[in-house]
């Protein structure tokens, strides 16, 4: 047991992964969970990804030794604002947001001394969100990276533990280069995504539907990432607005290199840069990081 009581606010595919492998590996003595939705706190805990639902957050952290706020970016000062009075001096807290200074900005101040604050972003997911689509080896080989803003080493070492527990290699990063590694390997990716999507949506219109029913494998990818919960993207993208900017103007810049070749038929760039690209690709799988979840976390053992 790594910690006495957790606290989950919110409760949706991240929160309900870890609740299931918490409980299931004896992690902690007792999680707790709330939810707004009264239909996620019953779903939650029928799966039982929590011991106990309480109405509100303030009720939630009551004497927990860790909280961990799992809402979207945007909600986070709220949230926060309302459990800061409620949080027992020495807790820590922290979150699963995929941005990292703005949450910094918005949690921070709402927060009493004697309380160790250390953000965070679990570097996993699927295209499924909501209690349902919880499961424990969701976090298996994932990275957990860790923005701590706390100088409490106790503290830091606790959540580590605890991530390891749940199966994820855990690194310490500076939120400001959290914001732009990630927006150069998930947001900027999922924006993209979002727009092809919007584009076939528009061709569909005047192909009776075959760009969707004649999808080939790449764009079965685009619309798998384009599936992800609209609300957490929204907030993803007004709360790291300058990073995904920067990286999307990069984006455009090779794109018009591309079209560029095209046009002028340098088949000699488009087969080194299609060659170099590749080698990222085969970079990405031989770390093990070639997709979302681990296999076994597609099935039946949801």
């Amino acid at each position: 047991m790594i910690y006495y009581r957790i606290a989950l606010i919110g409760l949706g595919l991240i929160a309900g992964s870890m609740g299931l492998r918490i409980r299931q590996d004896g992690l902690a003595n007792e999680v707790v969970g709330t939810a707004r939705s009264a239909a996620t706190c019953d779903i939650a805990l029928q799966r039982g990804l929590c011991d106990r639902i309480t109405g509100t957050a303030a009720e939630a952290v009551q004497d927990a030794d860790l909280v961990i706020l799992c809402v979207p970016v945007g909600a986070m000062a709220t949230v926060a604002e309302e459990i800061g009075p409620h949080l027992k001096p020495g807790a820590t807290v922290t979150d699963v947001g995929s941005v990292k200074r703005a949450v910094i900005d918005a949690v921070a101040p709402h927060l009493p001394s004697g309380v160790h604050f250390i953000p965070s972003h679990p570097l996993a997911g699927t295209e499924h969100s909501g209690p349902e689509a919880g499961f424990p080896e969701l976090f298996e080989k994932r990275w957990f990276l860790l923005t701590p803003v706390s100088t409490d080493q106790a503290a830091i070492d606790r959540l580590t533990t605890l991530w390891q527990a749940l199966g994820s290699k855990v690194e310490a990063m500076d939120p400001d280069h959290h914001d732009l590694v990630l927006a150069v390997t998930s947001h900027a990716p999922h924006l993209i995504a979002y727009t092809m999507v919007g584009v076939a949506d528009d061709l569909q219109r005047v192909t009776d539907s075959e760009v969707i029913q004649y999808s080939a494998a790449g764009f079965r990818d685009f619309t798998r990432i384009a599936a992800s919960d609209p609300v957490m993207w929204r907030d993803v993208f007004l709360n790291n607005k300058k990073a995904t900017l920067e990286i999307l103007g990069r984006f455009t810049e090779e794109l018009f290199a591309l079209q560029r070749a095209i046009r002028t038929e340098d088949g000699d760039m488009l087969h080194d840069y299609f060659t170099r690209t590749r080698a990222i690709r085969r970079g990405i799988v031989e770390a093990g990081q070639d997709t979302d979840a681990p296999d076994f976390g597609r099935g039946a053992k949801r």
